[in-house]
């Protein structure tokens, strides 16, 4: 069956709204479309992807924090076909609307006691490296579904000024692998200013470690540790990369695109242009009178 043009292009921009922006993207869609249950149920699965890929947080009922939605996050669908998500760090599950950001019906999960120690461990660290770097960072780490050595690190962070104009999101997701001692991770950053223009960064960055024995070996609280160092300085890097091409662009860059000066290559008197203007009117004048 054929969608709706105006429920595929709703989706469209949908996937590319900037961070904090979304509701403010689908109450410009709902203007256009003009049909509430047509608009939600068209765009529900563009906003599910879109929780999904931005690492959308949510509050987890019945405590204080805050829990990464995302594919790693996801539950096998249960028989009743109920989608379900994890909380790793207060070992629960809950249901989740993708239109309204609520989670809620919190059920215990028991973990896998041969992974939790690690798990644990890292999340810790975690949590350490996001007081000490991100403001208002949340966290979450993931065991495998299958017996394998294989954690999932994801951070987010969020920054939403309205009042100037601007948004940001960092994220950053990392494969830890010690079936064969790697670590493997992207970073993800997306920032929007808006005050009289339109401008956006969205760039992502590929990191790529080996692991040594000695962190491989180690108990699990300096195991943790050790790669949370890890993460911190190509992080730390990278943003130095970024600030460093900021630079580069306000020097350079943008300078290159437009002119220093007007084509006459002098200064406009700013002093002057109401003669200017003036002047060019009563040319304009007395060429119509001396056509009549």
């Amino acid at each position: 069956m054929d969608t709706d043009p105006r429920i595929d292009a709703a989706c469209s921009f949908l996937l590319q709204a900037p961070p904090g922006e979304i509701n403010d993207v689908l109450n410009d869609v709902r203007n256009i479309i003009s049909d509430d249950e047509l608009l939600q149920d068209g765009v529900l699965p563009a906003l599910r992807q879109y929780n999904l890929e931005q690492f959308i947080t949510v509050d987890v009922p019945g405590t204080d924090h805050q829990s990464v939605i995302s594919e790693a996050a996801r539950l096998p669908v249960s028989d009743d076909g109920e989608e379900r998500w994890l909380d790793p760090r207060s070992k629960t599950s809950f249901a989740f609307n993708h239109l309204t950001l609520e989670a809620d019906d919190p059920q215990p999960v028991e973990p896998n006691e041969n992974y939790e120690p690690l798990r644990s461990a890292l999340e810790k660290s975690a949590i350490s490296y996001l007081a000490a770097h991100f403001h208002d960072g949340v966290c979450s780490v993931f065991t495998p579904r299958e017996p394998a050595n294989i954690f999932t690190l994801q951070v987010v962070a969020n920054k939403y000024n309205p009042t100037n104009f601007w948004s940001g999101r960092w994220r950053s997701e990392y494969i830890i692998n010690l079936d064969v001692n790697t670590l493997e991770g992207k970073i993800f950053v997306n920032v929007h200013y808006y005050e009289q223009g339109n401008v956006q960064l969205s760039t992502t960055h590929s990191i790529s470690l080996s692991l040594t024995s000695a962190i491989v070996t180690s108990p699990p609280s300096t195991a943790a540790s050790k790669i949370l160092a890890l993460i911190e300085t190509e992080e730390r890097n990278y943003q130095t990369s970024l600030n460093d091409t900021y630079q580069q662009m306000s020097e350079k860059t943008f300078k290159s695109l437009r002119r220093a000066l007007p084509m006459t290559r002098q200064k406009l008197d700013w002093d002057k242009v109401l003669g200017y203007k003036l002047g060019a009117e009563l040319s304009s004048s007395k060429g119509n009178f001396g056509s009549s």
